[in-house]
């Protein structure tokens, strides 16, 4: 039995989030493939076959995969699944669009967002807000399956030598589909997915005007901002910092909470944190349950205060 590995990466560099996948496709025990899709990403490939525990690197080149669309994405993969028994990819925007339309070519069923693996075929995933967790066993010959990167750690090892990069020569079509463009908010702060530090804010914070102080506390920190959803859908930040169920799963080494109640799709992108700290004005809000420490007060005295300590 042979792993597919569907490496997420921005053209140039490998993301922390392949890794993490990676750790899990070894966990289930079987010789590794790691599958580089998009244009130009020769150094990718090349940087992948240095990692420890892989096999072999596919490398499909072409301007159609640049964009990572469902329908060249799918036709490649299965185009490929013929040779592996677990097909596996770092649960992300475009692993959620594509993945599903290869389970649903190769007529399986899908695991999305396993957080453990227990065998080749039994996993481990969150469940209604990430209040429970699921022991799921595919029966299916051939497993389909994401991965929820913050519940693994990165397995960054190099080998001595860099295994075989085999070039997939096979080009899929985007028949229904097609890239118009993107929308994407540069900052100069860590990536809020892999940053080791985050520091959030959210209804309490009141205003957008008053995110200033949750962003200065940020860069003393060097830290990622984030926010809750009520303070995305009040307006106050862009919806690319919204941690949670409907948002991104992050883990960090440090995440601190400001003016968060802790609702429970909150809570299941940012629980697995090591060191969770929660400042709010209600000593009974939800987000003290899971916070290692806990300060009732005001977020506009406290944060002008931990920045002048800083």
């Amino acid at each position: 039995m042979t792993t597919l590995l569907i490496a997420e990466h921005n053209s140039s560099t490998l993301s922390s989030a392949t890794l993490c996948a990676l750790t899990a496709a070894q966990a289930i025990g079987n010789d590794i493939h790691v599958l580089v899709v998009g244009k130009n990403v020769e150094s990718v490939a090349d940087e992948a076959a240095s990692l420890s525990g892989v096999a072999k690197v596919l490398c499909a080149n072409a301007d159609v995969y640049e964009y990572a669309l469902a329908e060249p994405m799918g036709d490649l993969v299965v185009h490929l699944a013929a040779n592996y028994s677990h097909i596996i990819a770092p649960s992300n925007s475009a692993s959620k669009d594509f993945m599903p339309r290869v389970a649903a070519l190769l007529d399986v069923g899908q695991v999305s967002d396993i957080c453990a693996v227990l065998s080749a075929d039994q996993f481990k995933r969150p469940i209604y807000a990430g209040n429970a967790i699921a022991t799921v066993t595919a029966l299916d010959a051939k497993k389909v399956i994401t991965v929820r990167a913050s519940s693994f750690d990165k397995n960054a090892q190099q080998n001595d030598q860099k295994c075989p990069v085999e070039t997939v020569d096979f080009v899929a079509e985007s028949v229904l589909s097609s890239w118009q463009s993107d929308d994407i908010t540069e900052s100069e702060r860590p990536d809020l997915s892999s940053a080791s530090r985050i520091v959030s804010g959210g209804r309490g914070v009141g205003s957008g005007e008053n995110f200033a102080l949750v962003e200065a506390l940020a860069d003393k920190l060097g830290a990622a901002v984030g926010a809750s959803r009520a303070a995305v859908d009040a307006g106050f930040v862009s919806n690319d910092l919204q941690v949670g169920q409907t948002g991104k799963i992050v883990a960090p080494d440090l995440y601190m909470a400001f003016g968060i109640s802790g609702a429970i799709q909150h809570l299941a992108g940012m629980k697995d944190s090591k060191v969770i700290v929660a400042v709010n004005k209600d000593e009974d809000a939800p987000i003290f349950q899971v916070a290692d420490y806990g300060l009732v007060g005001d977020l506009f005295t406290i944060i002008p205060e931990m920045v002048g300590k800083l």
